[in-house]
């Protein structure tokens, strides 16, 4: 990608150099032919004085003058039009820019305009689009990040409120009883236990927006690395009453390069959330892994409750909670699926999510897979996303 981009920035040069040189010899020859056209019209007149007299000189310079002001009239015409005026335009341009305005487009007309002053315009309008993409990226930077202290605020305000209303009761002597007194101690344990949970995802998700999250990747077998994962998921699964179920339709093995804590922990989200929001009895997990053409594919499906369609493009946004109530009730902090997000596409990947409500959801990652050719030159033959 990033050769083909370098390669069409090296056209656009090369386009640039080309007009600029037309436009420079364009302008060459006005200069030259100023001085020129003055001695030219020196001769003729000598000449006509020696051959001709003094009344044929003066219908000739009258003929002339018409000829040289119609054509004058001309040349100025061509040049306001192909060249000023486009000029004009951009000087307008600039100073919408200059107020603030990057929405704005100068019209260039590809017919009449100067090559030179033509291929100006279109940087213009390019530079403008740039910048207005930057400024609407700026503000929803903005946005998140007011968004983001309103949602810190809330999401520690209420932990923090129920911590300090039960160490209240308990110093003011209220509970009396050790039952009551241990069910206290044991809420704000809970309330300071996903309060951690939370300063750690916010740390997490925040190294990961600003790409300052260090990664370890190697090189491993994917069957290997799949194979230990999907057991150590197995055993804690059942542990708490969940069927599980993993199956490989890879044919043979392949090479992936990922850090392997990094992507254990999108599984650990993804699958988590499933068990958060998935009923009590009877919740199936079914992982699959298959080979899609240079990549691997895996599916991590359940028969939870599903996620609405509605709710569906909003899914890996930060603090975003489908049952619209932001409770801490399931230790969810709203960051898992956004972070699992970024770690995937971190390891050059992609996720991607299909659900019906009340039927369950699937999930579907997909990583790049090492081929000769990139063990060679120490990278992927894909285009990564991060």
């Amino acid at each position: 990608m990033e050769f083909h981009e370098q390669q069409r920035e090296l056209c656009c040069h090369q386009e640039f150099q080309r007009k600029h040189r037309e436009f420079n010899q364009f302008h060459k020859s006005l200069r030259f032919l100023r001085p020129v056209s003055i001695v030219f019209n020196l001769i003729i007149l000598y000449l006509l004085f020696k051959w001709v007299g003094i009344k044929s000189i003066s219908i000739f310079f009258a003929v002339f003058i018409i000829i040289k002001e119609i054509l004058q009239f001309s040349f100025l015409w061509r040049l306001e039009k192909r060249v000023f005026k486009p000029i004009h335009k951009l000087k307008d341009g600039v100073e919408e820019i200059s107020k603030g305005n990057y929405n704005v487009k100068v019209e260039s007309d590809v017919m009449n305009d100067l090559g030179f002053i033509g291929l100006l315009v279109d940087s213009f309008n390019e530079m403008a689009q740039k910048l207005q993409a930057s400024e609407k990226v700026k503000s929803e930077y903005e946005e998140n990040r007011k968004m983001l202290v309103a949602n810190i605020s809330h999401d520690l305000k209420t932990p923090i409120s129920t911590v300090q209303g039960y160490i209240e009761a308990i110093l003011d002597g209220v509970v009396i009883s050790p039952e009551k007194r241990t069910m206290y101690l044991k809420t704000i344990y809970q309330n300071t236990v996903y309060m951690d949970k939370l300063i750690d995802d916010l740390f997490l998700f925040s190294k990961l927006d600003l790409q300052k999250l260090d990664f370890q990747f190697e090189n491993v077998q994917v069957r290997a690395f799949m194979d230990d994962l999907m057991e150590e998921f197995k055993f804690e699964l059942e542990e708490k009453q969940c069927n599980f179920y993993y199956l490989n339709k890879m044919e043979g093995d392949c090479l992936i390069n990922i850090d392997r804590k990094r992507l254990y922990q999108a599984f650990r989200n993804i699958i988590g959330n499933a068990v958060k929001y998935g009923s009590n009895q009877d919740l199936t997990i079914k992982i699959e892994l298959d080979r899609q053409d240079d990549f691997i594919g895996i599916n991590i499906e359940d028969n939870g409750p599903g996620i609405p369609e509605d709710k569906l493009p909003n899914i890996f946004n930060r603090f975003y909670r489908i049952d619209n109530e932001r409770t801490k009730d399931l230790m969810s902090t709203g960051l898992g699926l956004a972070i699992a997000k970024e770690l995937v596409q971190a390891h050059g990947g992609s996720i991607t999510v299909l659900s019906l409500e009340r039927e369950g959801a699937c999930f579907t990652i997909r990583l790049p897979i090492l081929i000769k050719n990139d063990l060679e030159r120490g990278r992927y033959e894909t285009d990564f996303n991060y």
